[in-house]
């Protein structure tokens, strides 16, 4: 039976470069002219026309596969299937069956409309992810067929096809570079990688080349950011790797919210038992001798009282209103369940480049080989910073920044960067050294250059200036990697001006140096002089065998640095139990030095190693696990699974397209606004409009306090659907109104008019203290505990006596129709009275801070008037059937509902000294 890693490479091979690998060619490791052979292609005369057809009659056209699009009706039916609107439906069919009470089957069928309309209204674009792909191929793409270059649209392209591409251009077709001058294709959206890649004609050997390291390769929808390359299709449509990814998105599910599964469980619970007191209500009746008519009706009325018709309402207007809330802390939540999961999140998954860092390569540290080194102060673009040294140097800078400045094309605009990111570091760098930048490169004009090309991987500018001994000289600047400048130098400049040799000896000294900020985690760039004789340097000569004897002058430690902010939040994240793991396109080693600095926790691993692990190994080490580096689209969404299956609720953060699988399988895929793709944005379910680590925390944060204040409206609604149920069992026993002392209208008054503002108020209520101290919840716990079911009962049992009391005082007092309106203002006072009680399950509701905020009040005001209206005003009274009361009728009615308060506030105490007595027992 094959394992998973080896499912996972036949997956991998049979959806990517189908038209090489499928018959066991591998276009990575074999030279440009074997590929061109094995696609029986002539390079320089291309594909001809007919061939070109005929291919095309066979592959098929360089398109991905659209998904079936969901017929409308269907979304509409997949409203009702949440149990809830089931319950509701079906109640209100049997009621206009039965009882012919059109009103109340409308006012229950409307509220299932208005849920599923809700639904509807978030689901519009979330699955438009495999559109967006298909619409980001839609491009020209310039072709060599015929031995002519024509232009072509990209889905007729075939495997064969020869494309040329220059810089501006979108790569159309997965293919093996056959040219490449000074080619640079920027794939962070494929791969991660931070920076644009240097691409090559070589191939690249070795077994299970990661994506990123595939230097050979082009794929579709990446970009070219520097020069021209002309490369042979070898994949096209959904054989290429974004054909993979669509096919991956198009098979992954969505799984239920903790929130939706929990009140799934909720609404079964209360569904049981309201089934239970419906069949004792009726036998009592029976037994009574009531006509089955009149238990029906009884029956139709206690269905309403049981069913929370108010909680899918309350639920969804909650959630809705904290999107808008968390829309305002710079993230967009797609999806309203997806507000609450924030706040069970156990693990995020976060991308590095521009989410925990920022985007903007800086100089860290400057380095002159066997003699000082500068730390360099500030972060991005911003030229606001210092270049520090030890006491009682002074080193005159100028001679190693002016390379920096003037052997670069990058152009800072304010705080934003045009041209390459590693440039950028230099050219700010030589400004934080006090270079005006723009009057230095006028003042020293280039009168030759010898451009990048990742063949020699450096840059060389010619200028006319003055040596140190006052002779006119042309000075060649050079700045590049430093193996290959190291290589080329033979002496180094010192402090003073003075010269030394390289030997074999001190030749260490800068390998040393090189060594220590790449161990650092630090991107490391060389530069490095030379003077020519006035007359030797011409624009249009071959200048690169005259980049040799150089003078090394010194190494510099660029990184992409961490958001500030960052860290607090990852260590707000571990206060709150939350295990935050890195994902990035970069190497290990530099991803192992971001996150030890950004406080991550665990080892690093490449995608390689990842890959290699079995299900069974990997769920053993991801504990261990806090940095996966140059990781496949693949292994991200088996990391989100490995870790739901270990019971935690993943938030998954990504900007790529590689990354959308894995973003629509995590409980939370957060997408960035700024420099996400459209088809992140339309995998996830959260898009960060700052694209900032720390705006995700506050969301957790607000998730969980919203949470906590649906638990207060759930305890708060479980505890009067008690006393309903409770209320009518006492009612048939005693004989109290023929068993049914509320008819199905004041029921409704009751939970959608009273109980709405009462449930906003506590869904809006401000954060409990310590939240984010607290662990995450457990996955498996029920929305309430057990020793929850038992405070509720208790508080349904002081509703229910005292209901019950009013009904009969007021019958005493006059007709039922009194006795009815005292039984249904006391029950509202106590769901007051319930709500302001189910703010704190520990804490007095005299305390000072129990005060709620304005905002509140007014909502709790709008409930009492609620409460008055339906005894004072003559239309609610002839629909509802009250009758107003006096005003001892009020006291007796207000006095009975205080007694929950006083229950309550003993329950309380218990807890709060029961809470005391182990810190008390424990020695001083």
């Amino acid at each position: 039976m094959p394992t998973s890693r080896e499912c996972r490479m036949a997956d991998d091979d049979s959806h990517t470069q189908v038209a090489t690998r499928a018959r066991g060619f591998d276009p990575v490791a074999a030279s440009a002219a074997d590929v061109a052979a094995d696609l029986d292609v002539d390079l320089a005369q291309g594909l001809t026309s007919a061939e070109a057809q005929a291919r095309l009659a066979t592959h098929g056209a360089n398109e991905l596969a659209g998904g079936k699009a969901e017929p409308g009706w269907h979304a509409w039916l997949r409203q009702y299937q949440d149990f809830m609107q089931l319950v509701l439906l079906g109640a209100a069919l049997v009621n206009q069956l039965v009882t012919g009470d059109t009103g109340t089957t409308v006012v229950l069928a409307g509220l299932t409309v208005f849920n599923a309309v809700i639904g509807l209204r978030q689901e519009a674009k979330a699955e438009e992810s495999v559109k967006a792909l298909s619409q980001m191929m839609r491009t020209v793409a310039r072709v060599r067929r015929d031995g002519q270059a024509v232009e072509i649209d990209a889905s007729q392209l075939v495997p064969g096809d020869v494309v040329l591409v220059e810089a501006g251009n979108r790569v159309p077709a997965d293919a093996r570079i056959t040219l490449a001058a000074t080619l640079e294709i920027e794939e962070a959206a494929l791969t991660g990688e931070s920076l644009p890649v240097a691409k090559t004609s070589e191939p690249v050997t070795g077994t299970d080349v990661p994506l990123g390291d595939r230097i050979c390769m082009a794929y579709m929808n990446t970009s070219v950011t520097r020069g021209r390359g002309e490369m042979v299709v070898t994949a096209t449509g959904m054989g290429t790797e974004i054909g993979h990814i669509a096919d991956m998105l198009a098979h992954t599910e969505a799984s239920k919210t903790p929130l939706q599964r929990q009140l799934d469980s909720l609404s079964k619970i209360i569904a049981s038992i309201a089934a239970v007191a419906l069949v004792v209500v009726v036998l009592l009746g029976l037994a009574q001798g009531q006509s089955f008519d009149t238990l029906f009706v009884t029956g139709v009325a206690l269905a309403v009282a049981a069913i929370p018709t108010g909680l899918p309402a309350v639920v969804t207007a909650l959630l809705s209103m904290g999107t808008r809330e968390i829309a305002r802390r710079h993230a967009i939540v797609k999806r309203l369940p997806a507000v609450e999961t924030l706040g069970s999140t156990s693990a995020i998954c976060s991308d590095k480049t521009g989410t925990l860092t920022l985007n903007k390569m800086t100089a860290r540290e400057l380095v002159i080989p066997g003699q000082h080194r500068f730390t360099v102060s500030g972060e991005g673009y911003s030229t606001v910073g210092a270049i520090s040294h030890v006491g009682g140097l002074n080193v005159d800078l100028d001679p190693y920044l002016l390379p920096m400045v003037l052997c670069a094309d990058a152009v800072l605009d304010g705080e934003s960067l045009i041209g390459d990111p590693t440039e950028g570091a230099l050219i700010v760098l030589g400004a934080k050294g006090g270079l005006d930048i723009a009057q230095t490169r006028a003042a020293l004009p280039r009168v030759a250059e010898v451009p990048f090309d990742s063949e020699y991987k450096f840059m060389a500018t010619f200028h006319e200036m003055t040596a140190d001994d006052g002779r006119p000289v042309v000075r060649c600047y050079v700045k590049g990697a430093p193996d290959v400048l190291v290589a080329r130098a033979t002496t180094l400049r010192n402090p003073d001006g003075t010269l030394t040799p390289i030997t074999d000896d001190n030749r260490r000294l800068a390998l040393d140096a090189n060594d220590a900020i790449a161990n650092a985690g630090e991107r490391v760039m060389v530069v490095a002089q030379r003077d020519l004789e006035p007359g030797t340097v011409h624009a249009d000569a071959d200048l690169i065998g005259v980049v040799q004897d150089l003078t090394l002058l010194a190494m510099v430690g660029i990184v992409d640095p961490p958001r500030p902010e960052a860290r607090d939040a990852i260590a707000q994240c571990r206060e709150a139990g939350i295990r935050v793991r890195m994902i990035t396109g970069d190497h290990a080693t530099t991803a192992a030095a971001i996150a030890t600095e950004l406080g991550i926790e665990g080892r690093a691993v490449t995608g390689a190693q990842f890959a290699a692990m079995d299900d069974e190994e990997l769920t053993r080490e991801i504990d261990d696990i806090g940095v996966i580096a140059r990781v496949a689209p693949e292994d991200k969404v088996r990391l989100v699974r490995i870790l739901k299956e270990k019971s935690n609720i993943v938030a998954m953060t990504g900007d790529g397209v590689n990354d959308a699988p894995a973003l629509k399988t995590a409980d939370i895929g957060v997408a960035m606004g700024i420099t996400g793709t459209e088809v992140s944005k339309e995998a996830a379910v959260m898009i960060l409009t700052d694209d900032n680590f720390a705006t995700i925390v506050g969301a957790v944060s607000y998730g969980r306090t919203l949470y906590d204040n649906l638990l207060k409206y759930l305890r708060f609604q479980m505890s009067t659907l008690v006393a309903y149920i409770a209320i009518f069992i006492g009612a048939g026993i005693f004989g109290i109104a023929a068993g049914a002392p509320l008819n199905p209208l004041q029921i409704l008054w009751v939970n959608m008019v009273i109980d709405i503002p009462l449930a906003v108020a506590l869904g809006f209520d401000q954060p409990a203290k310590g939240l984010m101290a607290r662990p995450p919840r457990p996955v498996s716990d029920p929305v309430l505990s057990r020793s929850n079911w038992v405070r509720l009962c208790v508080q349904g049992f002081v509703m229910t006596v005292g209901s019950l009391v009013a009904y009969q005082i007021g019958d005493h007092q006059g007709e039922a129709i009194l006795a009815s309106t005292m039984l249904l203002t006391t029950l509202s006072v106590f769901h007051l009275a319930g709500a302001l009680l189910s703010r704190d399950q520990r804490g007095s509701i005299f305390d000072r801070d129990a005060i709620p905020g304005r905002l509140q009040l007014r909502r709790y005001g709008i409930a009492l008037l609620a409460i008055v209206a339906i005894t004072a005003l003559d239309f609610l009274e002839r629909i509802f059937g009250t009758t107003g009361m006096t005003f001892t009728q009020w006291s007796i009615c207000v006095g009975i509902a205080a007694s929950l308060v006083v229950v309550e506030e003993l329950i309380k105490l218990f807890v709060r000294r029961s809470d005391r007595v182990p810190s008390d027992a424990v020695p001083a």
